[in-house]
């Protein structure tokens, strides 16, 4: 009985697995032009988690920094205060980057510096 129980799921099995590979695209279907769209795609989330990195990290640097202050108001002698003060600094930095870079992108655009400099010598400089 087992014998027969094994042999039908085997049977089964394989009809399941030559069905699915009659359905699905072949692999030879994409080009060059489909991966490469593929990676755009894939690439256009990438400054929102830039983004995200910087608030996390710059976060976590500003508390370090904080805990640092207060190691060095606890014990002056063992922790100089530039070690709080450099963690803070970059902390502010990190999480004044995703403002920054949002700020060069309305100024400069995101056509690229070719567009900007296109508007600017078609000027008519009477």
């Amino acid at each position: 009985m087992t014998k027969l129980i094994r042999n039908k799921s085997l049977q089964m099995s394989a009809a399941f697995v030559a069905g699915y590979v009659m359905t699905t695209k072949p692999a030879h279907a994409n080009n060059f032009s489909s991966i490469a769209q593929n990676v755009v795609t894939s690439i256009a989330s990438l400054p929102a988690l830039l983004s995200a990195l910087c608030y996390m990290f710059g976060i976590l640097l500003g508390v370090l920094g904080i805990l640092k202050i207060k190691d060095h108001v606890e014990n002056p002698g063992q922790t100089p205060i530039k070690d709080g003060a450099i963690r803070l600094l970059a902390g502010g930095a990190l999480l004044a980057l995703p403002i920054i870079f949002e700020a060069m992108l309305s100024t400069a655009g995101t056509s690229g510096a070719g567009a900007s400099v296109a508007s600017v010598s078609s000027i008519d400089w009477q």
